[in-house]
């Protein structure tokens, strides 16, 4: 019986440690959220997409290689996108009104000009980013 309980917590270690691995490797190419930076980026002009998530979010993982897709297809020095911790970024949440994690927002320049909540449908959640682009 120890044996069995043994090897439960160890696959599930194993889960846990590739799902943090897997968050972080899809991650990469993403901006951490930073007020002053976004500002800045908005007062350029630039494209901003930004993906509020959640660790522990089941749809937010859904969403996650959609979006990546996404940012490897339009990424450029003119589109900048943006990951917004749901747990952590309270103030950018309040001032952009978003209830709920898995929200994407695509912003030109100050002006909000889509969001998507919560759909991990490809298609749709291609077709309301692409455009806005």
């Amino acid at each position: 019986m120890t044996r069995l309980f043994a090897l439960i917590a160890v696959i599930g270690a194993l889960v846990i440690g590739a799902m943090q691995l897997n968050a972080q490797s899809s991650s990469a190419g993403w901006q951490r959220y930073d007020a002053a930076e976004f500002t800045m980026a908005q007062e350029k002009g630039k494209t901003i997409v930004v993906d509020i998530y959640a660790d522990w979010c089941p749809t937010c993982r859904a969403q996650a290689p959609i979006l990546e897709e996404l940012r490897q297809e339009r990424g450029s020095d003119d589109v900048l996108f943006v990951k917004v911790n749901f747990d952590e970024e309270k103030a950018f949440l309040r001032a952009h009104r978003v209830p709920r994690q898995s929200t994407v927002l695509v912003f030109n320049g100050n002006a909000e000009v889509a969001r998507s909540i919560a759909e991990t449908n490809r298609t749709r959640l291609r077709s309301v980013v692409l455009g806005a682009l």
